[in-house]
C-alpha cells in the first residue's frame, strides 16, 4: 500500500538515482565503444553489428528482469566461436545461430535451468576463457601486423615466428605494429594515473590517442571499413534457415547457448559479489539473455553475452538501477546514428590492441597457480581445456574440458577401501568400504585375485554405500572362479 505524502512535504522522486545512473551509463558506453567495434572486427564481420549488439543488449536485455546491474553486448569470449561460424557457414548463418541460441536460451530459462549452469566446473570455464583468450591474442597479433591470420588456433599459434619475420621486413607491417603496441601500452599504464584521469576509460583513451597519432604522422594504416547502419543490418532470409539441416551448423548453435549462458551467468555472479543491491535470479537473467540474442539473430547481429568488464564499469561508476545499462544503449545508439563516419577514422592495429588486452585478461595465470597448489586435478582439467579449445576447436574443447571434469568427479566419488584379514587359519575375510564403482574395479579384482586359491573366502560388502551393475557382475564372476577352484564357495555378505 503506497504511503500519501504528509501535508507541506514533497513527494519522493520517481527516479530517485537517475543522477548515479545517468553518469555511470556515460561511463560504461565509453567502455563498451571501442570493444563492441574491436570485437566485430575481430569476429570477421562488419564494425557496426557490434554496435547493433551493444544497443540490444542496453535497450532490450537492460529493460528485462535478472540482474540489475549486469551489462551485455558482444563479448570477447565469443570472437573465436563467431569467426570460426561465420568462415564455414557464411555471415547469413550466423543470424540463424544467434536466433535459435536466444530461443533455447528462453526454453532453458522458462525451465528454470538457469540455476543449473552454476553446476559447471569453474576450472572448465576458466579454462575456455583462457583457450579462448590465447586464439585471440595469437590472431590479433597478426591484425596488428596488418597480416591475414591462419585459420586454426593452433596454426595461428605456430605461424607466429614467421609473421614476425615477415613484419620485420615490411615497414608498413613495422608501423601497424607500432600502433597496436602503443595502444597496449598505454591501456597498461592507464591504470596507474590519478583517479580524476582515469574517469575516461583506458581502452577509448587508448584507441583515441593511436587515431590521433596515426593521423598527425600520416602512418600507413589500415583503418574500420563503415557502412550504413541499416545497411549492415541483414535478417537472415530462408536460404540460411535451411542450414539447420546441417549437423554441423546445430553443433555450433549448441556451442554458442552453453558458451554464451554459462559465460553470463557466472559472470551475473561475480557481478553479485560487487555490490549489495539485490541479487540475480538465474533463470530470468536467462531468459533476458535469450530475448537479447533473439533479437540480435533477426537483425543478423553478432551474439550477446554478459561482460564482466563492462559489469564492473557499471557499479564502480556507481550505478544503482538497471536504468544505467539501458542508458548506455541509448548512447550507443545515438553514436551509431548520429557519428558513425567517425569509425573510419580509427586504425585497426589500434583494435586488435584492445583486443590482446583483453585477451591477456581471460587468462588466469594466479588461478593456475593457486589450483595447482591446492586442487592440481582440477587444475590439469583447466589446462587440458584451454589446450584442447587452441589444438581443436571451440566446441569440441569445452566438450573435453566438461567430459575430464566428470570423470574426475566419479573417480573421487568412487574412493573404496579393502582390507584383507588373514589369520592363517579358517577362511580369509575380505572387507569392501566405501564407493565401488567400474572405475576402481581394476584395483579391485587384482587384490581378490591375488588371494590364495586353496583358501575359502568370505567376502564382506556391508561397508559398502554403493555398488554398481558391473562392480556387482564383477564380483560375482570371481566369486564362481574362485570357487571352482575345488575350494569351499566364497561367502558374499550384504550384496543385495
Amino acid at each position: 500500500m503506497r504511503r500519501a505524502a504528509t501535508p507541506g512535504s514533497s513527494p519522493p522522486p520517481r527516479f530517485p538515482h537517475l543522477r548515479q545512473d545517468l553518469a555511470a551509463s556515460l561511463v560504461v558506453f565509453l567502455v563498451a565503444l571501442p570493444l563492441c567495434v574491436g570485437v566485430a572486427v575481430a569476429s570477421g564481420v562488419p564494425a557496426e553489428l557490434g554496435l547493433v549488439t551493444g544497443i540490444v543488449g542496453g535497450l532490450v536485455t537492460g529493460l528485462l528482469p535478472g540482474s540489475s546491474l549486469q551489462v551485455s553486448g558482444p563479448a570477447a569470449g565469443l570472437t573465436v566461436l563467431v569467426f570460426e561460424a561465420v568462415d564455414r557457414f557464411g555471415l547469413p548463418a550466423l543470424g540463424v545461430v544467434v536466433l535459435a541460441t536466444g530461443l533455447l536460451q528462453l526454453l532453458m530459462g522458462a525451465l528454470k535451468w538457469g540455476r543449473w549452469f552454476r553446476a559447471i566446473s569453474v576450472s572448465v570455464v576458466e579454462g575456455m576463457l583462457a583457450g579462448i583468450g590465447l586464439v585471440i591474442i595469437a590472431g590479433q597479433l597478426y591484425a596488428a601486423a596488418g597480416l591475414k591470420a591462419p585459420a586454426s588456433g593452433l596454426d595461428k599459434i605456430l605461424g607466429l615466428p614467421g609473421a614476425t619475420v615477415d613484419a620485420v621486413g615490411s615497414t608498413g607491417a613495422l608501423a601497424s605494429l607500432a600502433v597496436g603496441a602503443g595502444t597496449v601500452v598505454v591501456m597498461v599504464a592507464w591504470r596507474r594515473l590519478p583517479a580524476r584521469a582515469r574517469a575516461v576509460p583506458g581502452a577509448l583513451a587508448a584507441v583515441v590517442l593511436a587515431t590521433l597519432a596515426v593521423l598527425a604522422l600520416g602512418l600507413p594504416v589500415a583503418t574500420v571499413e563503415v557502412g550504413g547502419l541499416l545497411s549492415a543490418v541483414q535478417p537472415p532470409g530462408a536460404d540460411a534457415f535451411g542450414g539447420l539441416a546441417d549437423p554441423g551448423l546445430l553443433g555450433t548453435i549448441l556451442a554458442f547457448t552453453l558458451i554464451a549462458s554459462a559465460e553470463s551467468l557466472f559472470s551475473a555472479a561475480a557481478v553479485d559479489r560487487l555490490h549489495t543491491g539485490p541479487r540475480t535470479a538465474y533463470d530470468k537473467e536467462l531468459m533476458a539473455q535469450g530475448a537479447g540474442n533473439a533479437v540480435c539473430g533477426v537483425l543478423g547481429a553478432l551474439p550477446m553475452t554478459a561482460v564482466i568488464v563492462r559489469s564492473s564499469a557499471n557499479v564502480q561508476a556507481g550505478a544503482r538501477t538497471k536504468a544505467s545499462r539501458v542508458l548506455h544503449g541509448a548512447w550507443l545508439l545515438l553514436f551509431a546514428a548520429l557519428l558513425p563516419s567517425a569509425l573510419a577514422l580509427i586504425p585497426l592495429p589500434a583494435l586488435a590492441g584492445v583486443l590482446v588486452h583483453a585477451g591477456w585478461k581471460l587468462i588466469p595465470f594466479r588461478g593456475v597457480a593457486a589450483l595447482w597448489r591446492r586442487h592440481r586435478g582440477e587444475a590439469l582439467i583447466l589446462v587440458v581445456t584451454a589446450v584442447s579449445i587452441v589444438a581443436v576447436n571451440m566446441f569440441e574443447g569445452v566438450l573435453i574440458g566438461l567430459a575430464l571434469s566428470v570423470v574426475k568427479t566419479a573417480w573421487e566419488a568412487s574412493a573404496v577401501k579393502l582390507e584383507v584379514v588373514d589369520k592363517g587359519a579358517g577362511p580369509i575375510r575380505a572387507h569392501l568400504a566405501g564407493n565401488a564403482t567400474f572405475l576402481r574395479l581394476p584395483r579391485i579384482l587384482d587384490s581378490l585375485e591375488a588371494l590364495p586359491q586353496d583358501r575359502p573366502v568370505e567376502l564382506d560388502l556391508s561397508g559398502l554405500h554403493h555398488l554398481d551393475h558391473a562392480c556387482r557382475t564383477a564380483l560375482e564372476n570371481w566369486a564362481e572362479r574362485h570357487s571352482a577352484a575345488g575350494t569351499e564357495p566364497v561367502r558374499i555378505t550384504a550384496l543385495r
